[in-house]
């Protein structure tokens, strides 16, 4: 049984390191804002880009050199497109001041509350797998004490 426990309470422990750490990595990607740059060739995806501009397929290129003497321009087949995600700004910075009797409170809160376990769970013990002594003498009859 106590081994149960120290498993249960590892477990705890595992699952408050990793709640820990997906909070903070929620935190920090809806705070964080980015570029997604798109080039397209007709309808197909060329390339696309994080931060920084998607490289071109050379089309362009292309149509100077082809449309070097021409007075009529061909609309161009390619296409940029850019998504632009905003991040949170408005992410409170202070803390709110406590009074004395709240820090206090608060205080005494979680001193009682994190010192309760290890005493319950160190007092529990467990009789599973052992049987019960077998008295070698009737106490009753040695000290003569029966129920009426």
């Amino acid at each position: 049984m106590l081994k149960f426990h120290t498993f249960v309470s590892s477990m705890k422990k595992v699952f408050h390191k990793i709640a820990s750490v997906l909070l903070a990595t929620l935190v920090l990607f809806s705070t964080l804002s980015f570029t997604v740059d798109m080039h397209y060739c007709g309808s197909r995806l060329v390339d696309v880009a994080l931060f920084k501009e998607a490289k071109s397929c050379g089309m362009e290129q292309m149509q100077k050199l082809l449309s070097c003497g021409d007075t009529v321009k061909k609309k161009s087949c390619c296409k940029d497109k850019q998504v632009v995600i905003e991040g949170q700004d408005d992410l409170k910075d202070t803390v709110t001041k406590l009074t004395l009797d709240q820090e206090v409170f608060a205080t005494s809160y979680i001193y009682t509350y994190q010192n309760i376990a290890p005493d319950v769970i160190s007092s529990i013990t467990s009789f599973i797998g052992h049987s019960p002594p077998i008295p070698d003498k009737d106490f009753q009859v040695l000290y003569e004490t029966f129920l009426i």
